[in-house]
């Protein structure tokens, strides 16, 4: 994984007491000299190098607090990426789970610690240049479709999700999260919900064939081992909202991802695909389409939904700056960013 930051506390790790469970759980593992530094942390599920000095381990946890189970579901993380690792999507190598709350306080994983780099911004990627950008954002591409590919019941993932139903469900989950964090009228995103509401059950009769969701695909989830000429990506990361659902949805939020990133001031979250060389959306679309056996006729009502969800995330994070609950720059734009989203998603669902 990614080189750790120089963080010396762990928080949520209490070494002595998993030196005993990892020596038990994990082969090779003595549980003995242990050191760790969290690498990822925050209100997403915790990330830790943890090392006897000589191999090191990715450990996984919820993060410290009380957290919805269901948001941070460590079985959930562990049991598809341990079904995904004899197909073609390249993912970390699983060696244990920990249901056991007693250890850590929380339930957690143990996977292999992959050499790579999530890239998240444009800076990143520029060294690399044009070329070699772009053939990083076909690659992207590529593995999404080889996700996508996979046969759920063939890996044992059968139970995974309810995908019936899905694209209704995500339609009113996230007008549920718009309204929770109501603070001023949005006709545009109660239009936008009211047309995608009118359009689903359509949709949903012709839709894609049920597959393995990601639910926050782009390259930032992603580990990408880079030398001196090539960039190859070894592993896809951060399954914590991986479902049975309709694939296409994962395709829509990378691009309405793209789409944020290039109508924004300044470095987002994610703004990857402002370096040159990036894939446009068209090329990114033709890829997948001719690599897919999905449908793509009405891929401007997925475009529609992923604007809906970003425009609802967005909008949660206006509110908690408006009360004082956000700390750091860039928050008191965010709430603008929430118009041209939403006159996005109706433009896309005329498409």
């Amino acid at each position: 994984m990614s080189t750790p930051s120089d963080v010396t506390e762990t928080p949520g790790l209490d070494l002595a007491r998993l030196g005993p469970w990892l020596a038990e759980h994990v082969p090779g593992a003595t549980g003995t000299g242990l050191s760790a530094r969290l690498i990822a942390g925050g209100k997403s599920n915790l990330t830790y190098d943890v090392t006897d000095g000589s191999t090191h381990w990715i450990l996984r946890r919820p993060p410290l607090g009380h957290v919805l189970a269901t948001a941070h579901d460590m079985v959930r993380e562990h049991t598809v990426m341990t079904a995904l690792r004899p197909t073609a999507v390249p993912v970390p190598r699983t060696y244990a789970l920990c249901r056991d709350e007693s250890v850590l306080g929380a339930q957690f994983y143990v996977m292999e610690r992959v050499d790579g780099v999530p890239y998240r911004y444009t800076r990143e990627l520029e060294a690399l240049g044009p070329a070699r950008v772009e053939a990083l954002s076909g690659q992207l591409i590529d593995v999404l479709v080889a996700l996508h590919e996979v046969d759920p019941a063939s890996v044992g993932l059968s139970e995974f999700g309810r995908p019936e139903g899905f694209l209704s469900r995500q339609v009113h989950r996230w007008k549920k999260q718009l309204d929770a964090s109501y603070n001023r009228d949005l006709p545009a995103a109660e239009e936008l919900y009211r047309r995608l509401a009118a359009k689903v059950e359509e949709v949903e009769k012709v839709g894609s064939t049920p597959g393995i969701v990601h639910g926050d695909y782009r390259l930032d989830n992603v580990l990408t081992e880079s030398t001196d000429t090539t960039d190859t990506i070894r592993a896809v990361v951060d399954w914590e909202m991986a479902t049975l659902g309709d694939p296409l949805t994962d395709l829509a939020i990378l691009i309405t991802y793209q789409r944020l990133a290039e109508g924004a001031s300044g470095e987002t979250v994610n703004d990857v695909s402002r370096a040159p060389g990036w894939l446009s959306e068209e090329e990114i679309i033709a890829r997948y389409d001719a690599a897919s056996h999905r449908d793509l006729t009405h891929f401007g009502f997925y475009l529609g939904l992923a604007a809906f969800k970003l425009a609802a995330i967005l909008e949660g994070i206006h509110y908690r700056y408006l009360q004082g609950q956000t700390v750091g720059p860039g928050f008191d734009t965010v709430g603008e960013a929430i118009h041209p989203l939403l006159d996005a998603g109706l433009a896309a669902l005329d498409s």
